[in-house]
């Protein structure tokens, strides 16, 4: 086979397709069987979840670097349930949080088509397809904030929703092409939502083109790991039975997501800023007043004071940090699944 063809085949083959805008429930269908879980567990036994999606039909996944990077074993679940270990990783972008990996099957694997991120402008519709918080193939839409450049790096921000789990996930343009691999930019910042362009990846896909060439997973990411200065965070993110939930009543519910929200969407900027004791500060005063007004709602007020207890167990600031994120990520989780088992929603203030 000839290189064009190789890669061609492999960056998802420009004008192999018509260009037709299609809806989200259309990109959502096509794009599902390319999309896949990456379930990660350290060195510690901690345990985290990232996506990544089919850049080539021989296995080859693209996702975040971040997702891998300090993982003992990493394995892909791929829409039917079936599992594969990740034996190989084929490319690495360390600048770009970018990795592409390999799975060994015999069967072909859905590529999905990479656009021009390039063409991307402010105000265009996205869709996300990722697996927040375990919650897999959830679909999120939103628009293009702004096209960030600094540093020689570009970045699309976007609107839609980008949470814990989603990271390494495809990013659509309204023609259902791939035009960015979304990120929560876990070194640098707390759930803003961002993505890297897709073209970053063409680069990669070539050179695994050509040189056909991998190094064993576990390998790189002790490579990688052992040069890396960025502050080590380890995301312990509890799974609340919800039962946890029997003695809330809905206006302490109502009170406890309102205030976490808030929290979050004040401590994440300042934290972006480098100012990382200030917003472990904002969650912690969040995290006390909370104990106090939820009443009779025992369950929020013990995750919380794990939480509180856990970040006093730890050195840095941004440690502490991310243990009082991973204690409101684990409040809202269970919220979400209380009300998704009743099929009801809470009337939670913007």
């Amino acid at each position: 086979m000839g290189l064009s063809l190789l890669l061609a085949s492999a960056c998802g083959g420009a004008g192999s397709k018509s260009r037709d805008l299609m809806t989200p429930k259309q990109i959502t269908a096509n794009a599902k069987p390319s999309i896949v879980r990456i379930e990660v567990e350290g060195h510690d036994g901690s345990r985290g979840i990232g996506t990544g999606f089919f850049v080539a039909s021989n296995g080859r996944i693209a996702t975040n670097l971040h997702v891998i990077v300090q993982a003992k074993i990493a394995r892909v679940v791929l829409l039917d349930g079936t599992e594969f270990p990740v034996s190989s990783v084929y490319a690495v972008d360390e600048n770009r949080d970018l990795a592409i990996i390999g799975i060994s099957t015999e069967k072909q694997t859905p590529a999905l088509q990479l656009g021009d991120s390039d063409r991307v402008a402010e105000g265009e519709k996205v869709i996300a397809i990722g697996n927040p918080q375990g919650f897999d193939y959830t679909v999120s839409d939103g628009l293009v904030s702004g096209v960030r450049r600094a540093a020689g790096l570009t970045m699309l921000q976007i609107s839609a929703p980008i949470s814990q789990g989603s990271s390494g996930g495809p990013l659509f343009n309204e023609y259902g092409e791939v035009i960015g691999v979304a990120t929560l930019l876990a070194r640098e910042g707390q759930n803003l939502n961002f993505a890297v362009p897709a073209n970053y990846l063409r680069p990669m896909l070539q050179q695994n083109a050509e040189a056909a060439s991998f190094e064993a997973f576990s390998e790189v990411t002790a490579r990688v790991d052992e040069r890396s200065d960025a502050p080590r965070v380890v995301r312990k993110i509890p799974r609340h039975p919800v039962s946890l939930l029997d003695n809330c009543d809905d206006p302490a519910l109502t009170v406890a997501v309102g205030e976490i929200l808030s929290a979050i969407r004040k401590g994440a900027p300042i934290y972006n800023s480098g100012d990382h004791e200030a917003c472990f500060r904002i969650y912690e005063g969040t995290a006390l007043r909370l104990e106090r007004e939820v009443g009779e709602c025992r369950g929020v007020r013990d995750a919380l004071g794990q939480g509180l207890l856990r970040a006093e167990t730890l050195e840095t600031f941004t440690e502490k940090a991310w243990a009082m994120r991973d204690a409101f990520d684990g409040v809202l989780s269970v919220v979400e699944r209380k009300l998704e088992a009743e099929d009801r929603t809470l009337p939670v203030p913007e």
